[in-house]
């Protein structure tokens, strides 16, 4: 008996041994994690404070050099310059009556001031510098002499490639993108680079390392993404040229908020190489550099500038074809599908006006118009946009964002992201009866269950195109004007509406050249007409998109222009006559 007392009494002391040592384990392992976190916390903040510490140093920098340069040039004209457009400038420069440094310079101390209203640049590349003391060995460049912004996401040697998030930082590019090897070949200098959205895949224009970038019209507004920086530099006066990406209407967006050209090219057109996408492997939604400026005629040279030999030479991958002169300069009628809304999105009233006002003109000019209605888009959005560009659930973005804050702007994503699958399924079913969009969504981003799956949905993208080529040649059409995303929205609404990237992110899908082109401003009357917008499904985000976009008068409105693959000249041309009809109209 007194044997099984003291083993009873063992087992209680070994037990309350056990408990204790469970306790401190657990509380230790507690501490761990709250240490960790803290110094995760920690980290993040001091990578973030030295990011900003080498933009302002940079600026810093550049500023000094522009003082300098000024008070030794003091009878430089920075105005007449900037005046300029980029085929007037490129013909000044190679004819000798315009030196580089004067119109480099010129461009760097706008930069700079655009840059304290706006903030829209991530670093000055100090080596441009350098670049313009030889620049004179590439006289013979279509782009001899012309300052060139870039986007974060392009790579130049031994700058970061942020894309808006933590874990890039310090992680400096080995060497420049194809692209910018072969601008430096045709003579550009490539001088600053831009502002972009957290994590890149959002129409706004913010991350918790650089900052917001506002819109060059309004302060109040966002300057669009994710090609934002790009946008506020270019529509603020402080570049003449510069290069984005486009994976959902990250270069067109943005020209519509700024009141500028932007161009999409079919992806594969130009190289990718060096081109940073926020992760890596998405095959569905395709993405393409391209480039923005202040009107159509600088896109077209500038494409012509990077289709030549030397890109064809640095990345074999891409298909050499040289830019046709011919056809961006043809002057047949063209026969145009027309469309106002895509059956999931509807634009507001001002983004309708200028859309009518432009058909209206190119029926004067002789062109023919055709009430065109693309496919499925309802089904396409969702199923084949969403699912593909978050196949894995959204596993790869959440990722990205680990070990640093997150920007207020994409919260709302991620908030959506972020949710459990089986809570998203759960949703989805109770949602349903309420709300056609918003369940299809979520039931999207639980993203592709197999691989057997991902091919079926490959297989339903290439189907898609091709039905949709088929659907394009039953109307006989040559080109599609559609509407734009826009106008620029308030701050903080891009995050919340994503729905509406089907009016830009359905041509990346399809793989189909697109442009942006400012044609008109917001009016009073547009405003009051807004009060009675309601939206196709007069849903939440419906509601939220009509909140988005109030008080934007004299904001810019752009209308969308598309072309088949690899018609990227037609769809130019399509362009150029849009902003030259807009033009006589207004002159």
């Amino acid at each position: 008996m007194e044997t099984l007392q003291g083993l009873v009494k063992g087992v209680k002391v070994e037990s309350q041994t056990a408990a204790l040592l469970t306790s401190a384990a657990c509380g230790l392992g507690a501490l761990l994690v709250v240490m960790r976190t803290v110094s995760g916390h920690r980290a993040a903040k001091e990578k973030i404070q030295r990011a900003k510490s080498r933009r302002t140093e940079s600026l810093q920098r550049a500023e000094q050099e522009v003082l300098r340069y000024k008070q030794s040039h003091p009878s430089s004209d920075s105005a007449a310059i900037l005046s300029l457009s980029l085929s007037e400038l490129t013909k000044q420069l190679r004819e000798g009556s315009l030196r580089p440094e004067d119109v480099f310079y010129s461009y760097m101390q706008k930069t700079l001031a655009v840059h304290k209203k706006l903030n829209c640049c991530t670093e000055i590349l100090l080596e441009s510098f350098d670049q313009l003391k030889t620049v004179g060995s590439n006289k013979d460049g279509l782009l001899y002499g012309v300052p060139i912004s870039i986007k974060d996401n392009v790579s130049y040697k031994n700058y970061d490639c942020t894309c808006g998030v933590i874990v890039n930082l310090n992680h400096p590019a080995m060497k420049d993108s194809v692209i910018v090897e072969v601008l430096k070949k045709q003579g550009a200098i490539p001088f600053v680079k831009t502002n972009l959205p957290q994590a890149l895949l959002n129409y706004d224009c913010s991350n918790p390392i650089f900052g917001q970038t506002v819109n060059p019209h309004n302060p109040k507004k966002t300057s669009g993404g994710s090609s934002g920086g790009e946008g506020a530099l270019i529509g603020g006066g402080g570049s003449i040229l510069g290069i984005g990406s486009d994976i959902g209407g990250s270069i067109r967006i943005p020209a519509s908020f700024c009141g500028i050209c932007g161009f999409k090219p079919t992806t594969g057109r130009l190289s990718s190489q060096g081109i940073v996408p926020i992760y890596r492997g998405q095959k569905c939604v395709l993405s393409s550099p391209g480039p923005l400026a202040r009107d159509v005629d600088s896109l077209a040279l500038c494409m012509q500038a990077l289709l030549c030999d030397h890109m064809f030479s640095l990345d074999p991958t891409v298909p050499p074809l040289p830019f046709n002169l011919q056809t961006y300069q043809g002057s047949r009628p063209l026969r145009i599908g027309y469309l106002e809304h895509d059956g999931y999105s509807q634009p507001p009233p001002s983004m309708i006006r200028g859309l009518r006002e432009v058909r209206a003109l190119l029926e004067q000019a002789g062109h023919t118009l055709v009430p065109y209605e693309p496919l499925r888009v309802n089904h396409v959005v969702t199923e084949l946009i969403v699912k593909g560009v978050f196949a894995d659930g959204t596993t790869s973005m959440l990722q990205k964002l680990k070990g640093g804050p997150l920007d207020p702007s994409l919260r709302p994503q991620v908030h959506m992201y972020s949710v459990p699958k089986w809570l998203k399924r759960t949703l989805v079913f109770l949602l349903k009866p309420f709300s056609p969009r918003i369940p299809a969504v979520l039931s999207a981003l639980c993203g592709i269950r197999s691989i057997p799956e991902v091919w079926k949905q490959h297989a339903a993208v290439e189907d898609y195109i091709s039905e949709t080529i088929a659907h394009w040649r039953k109307y006989n059409i040559d080109v599609l004007l559609c509407p734009m995303i826009g106008p620029a929205f308030n701050l903080l609404y891009c995050g919340k509406l994503t729905s509406l990237c089907s009016l830009t992110m359905l041509y990346n899908l399809l793989n189909f050249p697109a442009g942006a082109v400012p044609v008109s401003t917001v009016t009073a009357q547009d405003e009051e007409e807004l009060k009675h917008f309601r939206g196709l499904y007069q849903d939440f985000w419906d509601k939220l998109h009509k909140q988005a976009v109030t008080d934007a008068e004299g904001l810019p409105v752009a209308v969308q222009c598309v072309a088949l693959p690899w018609q990227d000249e037609l769809c130019l041309r399509f362009m150029k006559e849009v902003e030259q009809l807009v033009k006589h109209r207004k002159n």
